[in-house]
């Protein structure tokens, strides 16, 4: 079988599939030529790479030239699939899907609608786009699959629920340090900030924290929108460790080793990366049940689930797992079995190439 794994991002994912599907299947990858150094070094010998011309702005003439690119790319590989990422890009990004139409298409949904605070209706024009042009759909879990089927009357059968898989690609194990110890009390915050992520609930739950782990200290790490309100909502400021920018891989392992407890208060949310993350480092995550990430949580067993929106339920489960080291120790250990088990990239492979299959044998069939 011959792939094309086209992307404007999501490059873990993209690359990390494609290193799979490489060891069953002939593939290449699709990326722009702005793909960070770290990511392409990545990249296995098997898969074929090729790097189109991204314009610097987007609504640039030479956006143009782009599309043409990629077409003939395309076409001359001849490929059975064109696998493609769905992102918030400009709409006329898909202009080359529709050209491509004549080959089976699939396409990955990161999110099912746009999230809370980044409405906008040409994203979700984009989406809906999108949504017609895939022969068959992939989503990161049941209830996003069933989300969609509900809210755009989509059949069953073309939608596809595959988890996202260990981050081995973004190198944050690359800089994991044998020496570092852990500081107990530590609870880490990671990745982007913006309302959908409910980081106002950590903050809230804090006073009840620290009353009950008086030396617990949060780690906020990561940016977004602007972080003076959240600055405004701390109680105790002296409590929380701010690292307002992006940051850097070896200082992002660092925080996860240090780490007691990951924290992921959000409001909605679709999948996350920084579950498999925290896995890989053998930690255990305090989760609210939004979307599909309590499918790759084990209540109990691997971390907490917990109501979004309700810091007082956050609060004991964090505080719970702070009191008890045998426990911290025991769900890291659960966490890291469950992310080489389930969410191994092999089975992922398997999986795509089974939707893959499908969709050639219903296009041959129109």
């Amino acid at each position: 079988m011959r792939i094309i794994c086209l992307s404007f991002g999501f490059y873990d994912y993209t690359i990390q599939l494609a290193n799979s599907l490489s060891t069953k299947e002939t593939v290449m990858l699709m990326l722009p030529n702005h793909t960070p150094r770290e990511y392409l070094n990545a990249i296995d010998n098997g898969v074929k790479l090729h790097l189109f011309k991204h314009p610097r702005h987007l609504y640039y003439p030479s956006s143009l030239s782009m599309i043409c690119e990629i077409i003939k790319r395309t076409t001359t590989f001849n490929p059975d699939v064109v696998h493609f990422q769905v992102s918030a890009l400009p709409l006329y990004l898909l202009l080359p899907l529709l050209k491509l139409k004549r080959y089976p298409l699939i396409g990955t949904f990161h999110d099912v609608t746009p999230h809370i605070g980044e409405e906008n209706w040409l994203i979700e024009l984009m989406f809906r786009c999108a949504r017609n042009c895939s022969d068959e759909i992939i989503l990161h879990g049941e209830k996003l699959k069933k989300n969609m089927m509900l809210q755009y009357n989509i059949p069953d059968e073309r939608i596809h629920a595959i988890p996202i898989g260990e981050h081995e690609v973004a190198p944050f194990k690359k800089y994991e340090r044998k020496d570092l110890k852990k500081d107990e009390n530590l609870i880490l915050f990671f990745g982007r900030i913006w309302k959908y992520k409910g980081l106002e609930y950590l903050i809230k739950a804090e006073p009840k924290i620290t009353k009950d782990v008086p030396d617990a200290k949060i780690i906020i790490a990561g940016t977004g929108e602007d972080f003076k309100k959240y600055e405004n909502m701390m109680v105790n400021p002296d409590n929380f460790i701010i690292h307002n920018y992006r940051i850097p891989y070896k200082n992002g392992a660092d925080l996860f080793q240090r780490c007691s407890v990951v924290v992921l208060p959000y409001l909605e949310a679709s999948q996350s990366g920084v579950i498999p993350t925290a896995y890989g480092f053998k930690k255990p995550v305090v989760v609210t049940d939004v979307g599909s990430i309590p499918e790759i949580v084990d209540d109990g067993k691997t971390g907490f689930i917990v109501p979004p929106r309700d810091e007082k339920a956050l609060a004991e489960a964090i505080v719970k797992l702070l009191k008890d080291e045998d426990l911290r120790r025991e769900m890291g250990e659960n966490a890291y079995k469950k992310l080489k088990r389930d969410l191994s990239w092999g089975k992922i492979a398997e999986k795509t190439i089974e939707v893959y299959k499908k969709a050639i044998r219903d296009k041959s069939c129109k």
